[in-house]
């Protein structure tokens, strides 16, 4: 089993299935449209084994240029759209990859890869061209995963394990049938977006409507137009429409009746007045269209008042955990009773986990081995060494509990890796080596913070003495416009003091950090 089956499998299934939605595409259609680009990207030389990136916005072409590319037996590299040409010519020369599919948007002028336009028009399939003989061990996806600069960690997902973890997407039975419709405005670069909108999608037999534009305006446009059962997105995203919702409530003086009818809603379908509810929950779902079925949060950690919002209008809420490594949602939530802070559920089909190094409070590292773990970062044998045991359990670096259901609880993470309100991932290493190279700089420390109930990247700075918090501005500003704006660092603090290092000279992050709490770096630029 590959990709291109995976997805042939589908459309004998559900053939006369929309999948994607807004087009008005089937899926006999969708695999004729591959097909035709398979031919186009055959023609401009793509062969087996071939690395082709892929840098485009959530538009019709990324999925079918995704399965032409598996047609001809070769490998995706997924390129962010939020990076800079410094980033993807360091990430191509990297994976070794020589062809790009764009949206012309994106196209500069490299030495280091052709681009190809990813808009561009197809002629009809070629008949005598088969699809390559691909196996299911076979590289399908590479994914930059520790910053896109410097030494990063590549990661290799198989066929097997995309398609292993489109099956596991099966726990989700209870909320999702074959034709139902699932947003997708997650960006399919990113693993979660991914997952939900290709994986699942498949998987199910499901429509997929794609949104290139994250404006909250076309969002609710199209909840209203397409009526989608499957809503998935980040958690800032489900908080900031909450916020608005509870907002307009206060506004006409309906807040506290509403949320009285919210909290006791159950009680009050018992007693015979369940109109009550509906009249609170039926304009509120119909904002979403009035056919959600599931809202599923990952990328981040959900606050409990948010979900518990939503599963009190009766859209059910579940949260996913996962990593890159291992291909988005490796873990679950169940629908429990009570809402419980940052659970996030069971490991799903074919996976299992365990909690090691416990505290006295059951809180552990969390390692995960199962059929969608990948096997190792690309050429890179040093780390794999660190984070693989020899049973084939991977070390996550979060913290985590376990309740007596079994269900998971986010603790923390062991690892430096700074998650933004948004789900981004910043990762403090490449923002590190990049701050060391500014002259009088010795020393530098990158930790997620919040300011003002926002979590941002915030350095501390060990300088040398004639060093100004302005020269060093400057400076900071000057290495940031390298990197996508989401990975700046504009919040610091400076010192001429040594930072607090380990006997092997690493920084002690979390002392840095504490320190800061404690006013002992009060030299700051906010």
């Amino acid at each position: 089993m590959n990709m291109y089956k995976f997805l042939e499998n589908t459309v004998s299934q559900f053939p006369d299935n929309l999948f994607l939605v807004r087009e008005k595409v089937t899926y006999t259609e969708f695999i004729e449209l591959v097909r035709a680009r398979a031919a186009s990207l055959h023609k401009a030389g793509v062969k087996p084994g071939d690395v082709i990136g892929v840098l485009s916005h959530n538009i019709p072409e990324f999925p079918i240029t995704l399965f032409a590319i598996w047609y001809l037996g070769g490998r995706v590299l997924m390129l962010d759209t939020n990076l800079t040409p410094f980033e993807y010519d360091n990430m191509t020369a990297i994976a070794d990859c020589h062809f790009v599919c764009a949206e012309e948007s994106f196209f500069y002028k490299t030495k280091n890869f052709t681009f190809y336009d990813i808009t561009k028009k197809d002629g009809k399939p070629d008949p005598d061209l088969e699809p390559a003989p691909v196996e299911s061990l076979d590289i399908a996806i590479l994914s930059f995963t520790s910053g896109s600069t410097g030494t990063p960690k590549v990661v290799p997902l198989t066929h097997f394990n995309l398609i292993e973890c489109a099956h596991s997407l099966k726990d989700m039975r209870d909320y999702i049938e074959p034709g139902y419709y699932l947003y997708g405005f997650l960006p399919m670069y990113h693993i979660f977006g991914f997952a939900v909108e290709i994986l699942a999608t498949i998987e199910y037999g499901c429509g997929v409507i794609l949104q290139p534009s994250i404006n909250p305006k076309l969002l609710m446009a199209d909840f209203v137009e397409f009526r989608p059962q499957v809503i998935p997105a980040v958690p800032r995203l489900f908080e900031v429409i909450r916020n608005r919702i509870i907002d307009q409530l206060k506004a006409r003086h309906l807040w506290l009746f509403a949320s009285f009818v919210l909290k006791y809603g159950k009680t009050l379908e018992k007693l015979g007045l369940g109109f009550l509810v509906r009249k609170v929950q039926d304009p509120v779902r119909n904002i979403f269209g009035g056919r959600v079925t599931l809202l599923v949060a990952g990328g981040a950690a959900t606050k409990p008042e948010v979900e518990t919002f939503y599963e009190r209008l009766g859209m059910p809420f579940i949260q996913g955990y996962g990593m890159t490594e291992t291909v988005g949602p490796i873990c679950i939530s169940k629908r429990t009773k009570k809402r419980v802070p940052f659970a996030f559920g069971a490991p799903t089909t074919n996976n299992e986990v365990e909690i090691r190094n416990k505290d006295a409070d059951g809180i552990g590292v969390l390692w995960v081995r199962g059929h969608q773990v990948f096997d190792g970062y690309l050429n890179n044998p040093e780390v794999n060494s660190q984070v693989f045991d020899e049973h084939g359990f991977f070390n996550t670096g979060d913290l985590v509990s376990m309740d007596k259901n079994g269900e998971l609880h986010f603790a923390g993470r062991k690892k430096q890796v700074i998650v933004l309100d948004s789900g981004k991932n910043v990762y403090p290493d490449e923002l590190e080596a990049m701050f060391m190279k500014i002259p009088g700089v010795k020393n530098v420390a990158v930790f997620e913070h919040k300011l003002e109930d926002k979590t941002v990247a915030y350095a501390v700075f060990s300088v040398d003495e004639g060093m100004t918090i302005d020269k060093l501005a400057t400076a900071v500003a000057n290495a940031n416009k390298k990197l996508a704006s989401y990975k700046w660092v504009t919040h610091f603090a400076m010192t001429t003091d040594d930072l607090p290092t380990t006997s092997t000279q690493k920084v002690k992050h979390h002392v840095v950090r504490q320190n800061l709490i404690d006013g002992k770096y009060p030299i700051q630029k906010q």
